[in-house]
């Protein structure tokens, strides 16, 4: 990994640098910088100065920066001179540029600033087109305008040649002031830079941009900033709305600024062809009463400080959402923070330390905590330089330059003096620089120099405003008049006195220290010393407490400096590297025993270091969190023409202190080269379908607006891996959202789709309450793995299921207890197989007879049943691409109505009913053709042998009853009627089928309350079994119930008190009259039309599969619908809600028998010494009179 730096300032204005590969912070070699604020990118860093001008720093290179400046001779041919430089008043300049439009002699090329050098003199250059010519450089052409070559020919009348010279970018590796612009009007001063937009998001490696803030909020953009000319050029404005107080430039194309108001703008539609942006939108502050402080943005991340110094970041930020979504409040108290490279994020905080941010990834941006940034200090190699305070492991004489230079120059304190700097007292070095004293003022145990008590001593001065230079004024007055360790005294006094005894001790808790570097006999030496430093104090020298001062430290760094800004935008930290100052510190191990003073301060030293960890731990303990997934996926275009897009995704997951999840899904496209998207809350989604849709892996999300505009969001993956992965993924996030897990409860409502999958719905008690019900687009379905037509429910938690291929299953989960969060549900192999069809159709001419050329007017010769959608059988497909071929095309003779020796049905025209045989009138015909698919996966189904079945019903009770078998009736392929026997929750699947004896086959079967088992032979004739009970399970007799009038019935659903059935032209019946003494009814009513399935549930609730949503003719058929009003007094409803809508096949609410809670009784009148009955004795009330009603009804 490459060597990179972290810039930070402190309240100073002194500049540090740390290295990834270092461990100590490195001030800049100019010790006379100061400056306010530094902000850095790959390779560079920029900075503002106390005089307001910007300063780059250019790291070291191996490859140095040049720049080639450029000027072309030209010439004119005339009869007398020849070629010369008297050119015609039309002509170009004699020196000019390419285009012949500038002016450019040689002189007028200047440096443009101090940071350059010429390499060399002008030369010409003598390669011509890129080839070495003998010309001298010259290129003819017979006009200026014309191309050039090196031929000189007989019609060439002008010739030009370039001039060449290279200047040097030589300040690589310090600051150098940038210059004003000449003669362009410079910006006002300015009070806040930042660069980026070196990762543009539609090119990567570019050059990065510069913006400005001036102090009268005006925004600044940097132009020609190149990698051979790295200061650029010029400054243009950017038009703002408001004043601007600070911004941040992003890697790529983010841009946020903060406005005096607290408020936040964000520049949009910036590119590599507009890189100042299009317009600005503004974004509100984190909290409304709290005013934000300070704005840092990443690649697609954007932080906020406020003034409360409460740390937020934003969510759902991108390229193509720079304004993002919503605002989520991180744990920690910083003044400001910075994001660098890889979104990771840098920060100073209230107490004036450096923190990172632990845990920042591509799927985790808002990181986990904080940690301290642990830079050492000092260089105990270097020698004490009285002008800039710098102690080493010398100890030298008392005196001025030694004893009182505690600012940054000597401009205040007079020069040093140059013997006592000569006169040095060697003292053994130590690998720590740090220093505690053994006497003088400073020791408690110094005679006749008691130390000053604490509540005596002033409190440290820390400038917290940006003016840098009011700020470094008034603390070095303080300093200079307050400092209680620092007694003036004459020179000729100072400089007789022997120098105070110190001894070198640890710097900072945590850090491995090399104790074995330090010189037994010099520490010695220095302990035998304290006398003398007791006579120091009392002769009136000057001390000093030099316990935490460090190697060329200065005023507000005898603890470290005092930050006030930092940059992270040029370190590169990589997660996996180990990063010294980054990584937790292990215990301190020593060899030898440490001095009573070296203990206490070090003891000191690590409660101050613990003080500061736990500080540092607490907001990683109360931190909120933002993960995100981000992928490719195609999306089915919502408009016209509807084709499908290449887009990429997100989904964002914030995790809050409680444990509450919020997540987003976003989606990104571009639409005439701008960037657009589109979100969804995952708490308003309502279901992940998958869905077919031209062969590919796709499914559609639903939400209850888009449900209301039968309009999806379709997305599409490239392997049917992908596609599990991100149905997986959102279908947790939505669980989790709503507080679901496990498997399906006994009150879950069950459906199919027409390609297999299974939903389930967890019922409240509001989705049959009888006002203010839960509307149909509102509610959430899950996928439960499985693939299944149709399937049955009861409130004791069993559930069947029925295949394509009329194999009977039983879901393996329950097993007769309500689940549990997080168990664990066995699995089997479960299989499936149906057939896909496609017709055949062919006109009949006089000529020719049956053939394939039809009508312009007819449907395909080659299409679905019902001829809308052409289907031929080699661009036929499986349901999906998990289905796999187990057959080849054949043609089908059972079909309804019937065929002849081919296969064929003949009708006198495509619309009207086909028959089997052949009659003068007939002129179409049409045959089916099949082929079987397979489809195998992993499914918590336990498979029921042997007998294949086309239907089947579970018996519907409520939740508080008890059964020891529950009554499972079904059918079977070839329609006899079947009665499962031994089935218990403890035993869901049942031991051993009996057959019920009938005249004619059956197709549809259901079982209600009481017993009450109903069924529709194949001919559309009704029947009601009768005396069925537990003692007599299979009951006894058929009765024969009357149709509806010239209507064909087909299938029926039985519950408490009332019976629904669905006749062949999709009408809606309810069977009137139904008394427990005359349980057959008396007559059926039409409720409804465009319906193909119903289910009754236990509360005689009413939910059907709708053919067709009103309104919507190109929406696929299949709805959930629900009925409204059902009630005793109401049983037929009043109205439909529609829900979801689209290939939905089959729906089972039978299982529902979860009742909103009622009102509790008016409290009746009692004396006050009366006591209340128990809540009890009216449940038990309650009770009765309910179960006097299920007696009444039939129900168990």
């Amino acid at each position: 990994m490459a060597i990179t730096l972290l810039w930070a300032v402190d309240v100073y204005g002194r500049v540090y640098s740390l290295s990834t590969a270092g461990q100590r912070w490195e001030r800049a070699d100019d010790m006379l910088l100061e400056l306010k604020r530094v902000t850095a990118g790959k390779g560079r860093c920029w900075g503002i100065g106390c005089d307001h001008r910007v300063y780059l720093n250019m790291m070291p290179s191996e490859t140095s920066i040049r720049f080639r400046e450029e000027t072309y001779e030209n010439q004119r041919w005339n009869p007398v001179d020849g070629f010369t430089d008297t050119l015609l008043p039309t002509d170009r300049w004699p020196w000019s540029d390419v285009t012949g439009m500038n002016p450019q002699p040689l002189h007028s090329f200047q440096l443009p600033s101090r940071s350059w050098e010429w390499e060399g003199d002008w030369y010409v250059d003598q390669t011509c087109g890129g080839d070495p010519s003998q010309t001298g450089g010259w290129e003819y052409s017979v006009d200026f305008p014309a191309n050039f070559s090196p031929d000189k020919k007989w019609n060439s009348c002008v010739r030009r040649r370039r001039w060449i010279r290279y200047r040097r970018y030589i300040t690589q590796g310090s600051w150098a002031k940038i210059p004003l612009d000449h003669p362009s009007k410079p910006p006002l001063p300015l009070c806040d830079i930042s660069c980026g937009g070196w990762e543009m998001s539609d090119q990567s490696g570019r050059y990065p941009y510069l913006w400005g803030v001036s102090q009268q909020g005006q925004v600044w953009f940097r132009e020609g900033i190149h990698p051979r000319v790295p200061e650029g050029s010029s400054w243009e404005e950017v038009e703002v709305p408001k004043e601007v107080a600070q911004l941040s430039a992003g890697p790529g194309d983010l841009l946020w600024a903060l406005l005096w108001d607290g408020n936040l703008l964000v520049r949009t539609g910036l590119s590599l062809d507009s890189p100042t942006g299009t317009s600005w939108l503004e974004v509100d502050s984190p909290v409304k009463e709290v005013e934000a402080l300070h704005v840092a943005v990443g690649v697609s991340v954007v932080w906020v400080v406020t003034k409360d110094f409460k740390v937020w970041f934003r969510r759902g930020v991108n390229s193509h959402n720079a304004c993002g979504s919503g605002w989520i409040s991180i744990g920690g108290e910083m003044m400001m923070v910075d994001v660098g490279l890889n979104d990771q994020v840098w920060a100073v905080g209230e107490d004036r330390g450096l923190y990172f941010r632990i845990g920042v990834s591509p799927s985790e941006p808002s990181g986990s905590g904080w940690i301290p940034v642990s830079g050492q200090w000092g260089d105990s190699k270097k020698a004490f330089q009285p002008d800039d305070c710098a102690f080493s492991g010398h100890l030298t004489k008392a005196s001025q330059g030694s004893v009182l230079s505690c600012t940054d120059s000597d401009s205040e304190l007079g020069p040093p003096d140059p013997q006592s700097h000569s006169n040095e007292t060697p003292v053994p070095e130590a690998a720590a620089p740090s220093v505690v004293p053994l006497g003088g003022a400073a020791s408690p145990e110094a005679e006749g120099a008691p130390a000053p008590s604490q509540q005596d001593a002033p409190k440290p001065f820390i400038p917290a405003s940006d003016s840098f230079i009011n700020s470094l004024v008034s603390d070095r007055d303080k300093t200079s008049t307050s400092q209680p360790t620092i007694t003036e005294t004459p020179q000729d006094e100072v400089e007789d006195k022997p120098p105070a005894p110190v001894l070198l001790t640890p710097e900072a808790a945590g850090h491995d220290v090399p104790w074995m570097n330090v010189d037994l006999e010099g520490a010695e030496a220095a302990r035998s010393a304290q006398a003398r430093g007791a006579s120091l104090a009392d002769g009136g020298a000057a001390t000093y407490a030099m316990g935490t001062l460090e190697p060329q430290q200065g005023v507000g760094e005898e603890d470290g400096p005092v930050w006030a800004w930092i940059s992270g935008g040029g370190c590169d930290v990589d997660p996996s590297s180990n990063i010294s100052w980054l990584s937790p510190t292990g215990p301190l191990t020593s060899s030898l025993s440490l001095t009573p003073v070296q203990s206490a301060a070090w003891s000191e030293q690590q409660q101050q270091q613990e003080h500061r960890e736990e500080i540092s731990r607490k907001p990683l303990e109360r931190s909120n969190s933002v993960w995100v997934r981000k992928g490719a996926l195609r999306w089915w275009r919502d408009w016209k023409p509807q084709r499908w897009v290449d887009v990429g995704v997100a989904l964002e997951q914030s995790t809050r202190c409680d444990g509450r999840k919020d997540s987003i899904f976003f989606v990104y496209y571009t639409q005439h080269d701008e960037k657009k998207y589109l979100h969804v809350f995952i708490s308003e989604v309502t279901a992940l379908v998958p869905v077919l849709r031209d062969s590919h892996y796709a499914f559609a999300v639903y939400t209850a607006q888009r449900t209301k505009q039968r309009w999806p969001l379709v997305l599409a993956a490239q392997t049917e891996k992908d596609m599990n992965d991100w149905l997986c993924l959102l279908s947790d996030c939505c669980c989790e959202c709503r507080g679901i897990s496990g498997s399906p409860s006994r009150h879950a409502l069950w459906a199919t789709t027409s390609k297999g999958d299974i939903l389930v719905h967890e019922p409240a008690f509001s989705l049959e309450a009888s006002a203010h019900a839960l509307a149909c687009d509102l509610m959430f379905w899950r996928q439960v793995p499985g693939h299944l037509r149709c399937v049955e429910t009861n409130s004791l938690g069993l559930v069947w299921g029925v295949g394509w291929d009329g194999t009977a299953w039983v879901h393996s989960a329950h097993h007769g207890h309500q689940p549990t969060p997080g168990e664990a549900v066995p699995t089997h192999q479960q299989t499936d197989a149906r057939s896909v069809h496609v017709y055949e159709n062919q006109r009949w001419n006089p000529m020719a007879g049956y053939t394939d050329k039809g009508l312009p007017t007819d449907r395909p010769m080659w299409s679905d049943e019902g001829g809308l959608k052409e289907c031929t059988k080699g661009g036929t497909h499986p349901p999906s691409p998990e289905w796999s071929w187990v057959s080849e095309w054949t043609v089908d003779f059972s079909v309804l109505g019937g065929t002849d020796k081919e296969g064929w049905q003949y009708a006198a025209d495509f619309p009207v009913t086909f028959h089997g045989h052949k009659t003068l009138k007939d002129f179409v015909r049409r045959r089916r053709w099949t082929r079987k698919c397979k489809i195998t996966l992993r499914a918590p189904w336990q498979q029921v042998p042997p007998i294949p079945l086309s239907d089947i019903s579970l018996m519907p009770c409520l939740a508080q009853s008890r059964m020891e078998e529950v009554p499972v009736w079904a059918l079977s392929d070839k329609g006899d009627v079947l009665c499962r026997l031994g089935v218990s929750p403890h035993n869901p699947a049942g031991s051993s089928w009996l057959h019920v004896g009938t005249d004619q086959p059956f197709k549809s079967i259901s079982i209600g309350g009481a017993n009450q088992v109903w069924a529709i032979a194949k001919d559309g004739a009704v029947f009601y079994r009768g005396s069925v009970s537990p003692q007599n399970p299979a009951g006894e007799c058929w009765y024969h119930i009357p149709s509806p009038l010239r209507q064909t019935l087909r299938q029926l659903s039985v519950g408490r008190t009332s019976v629904f059935a669905v006749d062949e032209n999709s009408n809606l019946w309810y069977r009137q009259g139904l008394t427990p003494s005359y349980p057959q009814g008396s007559a059926w009513e039409l409720i409804s039309n465009n319906v193909t399935k119903v289910s009754v549930g236990p509360l005689d609730q009413v939910w059907i599969i709708a053919d067709a949503v009103p309104g919507f003719p190109a929406e696929t058929g299949g709805a959930v619908c629900h009925r409204l009003g059902v009630g005793p007094v109401q049983p037929k409803g009043q109205s439909w809600d529609y829900g979801l809508g689209g290939g939905w096949e089959h729906i089972s609410v039978r299982g529902n028998s979860a009742e909103a809670p009622r009102a509790p009784h008016p409290p009746t009148c009692r004396t006050s010494t009366q006591p209340a009955p128990p809540a009890a004795s009216d449940t038990s009330e309650r009770g009765r009179l309910f179960l006097t009603h299920s007696s009444m009804t039939g129900l168990p």
